[in-house]
């Protein structure tokens, strides 16, 4: 079995057609065919079922096609550990973030190493919370910044860099806009604008409020940050939102009020693989921001 006739496979399977994939692969479509062939008489079992001038996946293809692209990943992560073992200034880091997070900590971050190591790439994976945590699993990605960090997932180990409160956001015409700070239970009445269910911050949300004695009334569900501020700001609901997503970005027409009862907040970091060694490059900057972190945290004081 060769690297080629896996790398093939993938791809035909990814895109359900030879052709295709072999435009994609700058290769010609005979030699695709020829190597899925080769593999499939290697296995002694039929890859892919012919529909028309597209392929489908067997049942035993869709097996092998797990494995594969696993395979191929430790074979393209063994190729990055020893290019960074010969020089780890010069790597790649696979790096995971959820949204709540895109805005002012991953470019704070990301340029404050850049600055140091200027050499070192990245490869940036965007995600929900569930699926960062698959992704570290899976080998997708090794390090990934996530909110709250996990404490009962055993296959990740994480690291708190800081607490980060979850704020009201009104419109600027609202009654309330003027208050100092807010009780949850002020808003038992609003309409809510929110994460859709499954999302771990309208369960933040959703939690407080039981906390509380009701149950928000979500007039609009959005999973993009800036689509849930925009509705505040027409004056459609409120929100509450982590303070790290107002950073420098409060929209017009909007204001921020603290939440005094009950005290809501979320932990922010990073996780990792237990049972995964960090590449050099992602142990660098691993190690960078525990330091960013334990810096600015010393200076907040």
């Amino acid at each position: 079995m060769e690297l080629r006739q896996i790398q093939y496979f993938i791809e035909v399977a990814k895109r359900e057609h030879v052709t295709e994939a072999a435009h994609a692969l700058h290769v010609a479509q005979s030699a695709v065919s020829r190597q899925i062939a080769n593999l499939e008489s290697e296995l002694g079992v039929a890859l892919f079922t012919r529909e028309g001038r597209n392929v489908k996946l067997t049942p035993l293809g869709k097996i092998f096609l797990t494995h594969a692209q696993k395979a191929l990943r430790e074979i393209e992560k063994a190729k990055q550990e020893i290019e960074e073992y010969l020089d780890p200034a010069k790597g790649s880091i696979r790096l995971g973030f959820p949204s709540s997070l895109a805005a002012y900590i991953l470019p704070t971050v990301i340029s404050a190493f850049r600055a140091k190591y200027p050499n070192i790439g990245f490869q940036l994976k965007q995600g929900a919370y569930h699926h960062l945590i698959d992704s570290v699993i899976n080998g997708e990605v090794d390090i990934a910044f996530i909110a709250p960090v996990p404490t009962d997932v055993k296959e990740v180990e994480g690291h708190i860099f800081f607490s980060d409160k979850i704020v009201a956001l009104l419109p600027s015409h609202h009654p309330l806009a003027d208050h100092p700070a807010l009780r949850l239970s002020q808003l038992k009445d609003e309409s809510f604008v929110l994460f859709p269910k499954g999302f771990v911050l309208y369960q933040l949300v959703a939690n407080a409020c039981h906390q509380m004695g009701f149950q928000p009334k979500v007039a609009f569900e959005g999973e993009d940050i800036d689509a849930i501020k925009g509705l505040v700001a027409t004056g459609l609901g409120v929100t509450l939102l982590p303070e790290v997503t107002l950073i420098d970005s409060t929209p017009r027409d909007t204001v921020k009020i603290p939440i005094s009862e009950p005290e809501l907040a979320r932990t922010v970091g990073v996780i990792i693989p237990k049972k995964r060694k960090l590449p050099p490059s992602e142990q660098l900057f691993y190690d960078f921001i525990g330091e960013f972190f334990s810096m600015l945290n010393q200076f907040s004081l």
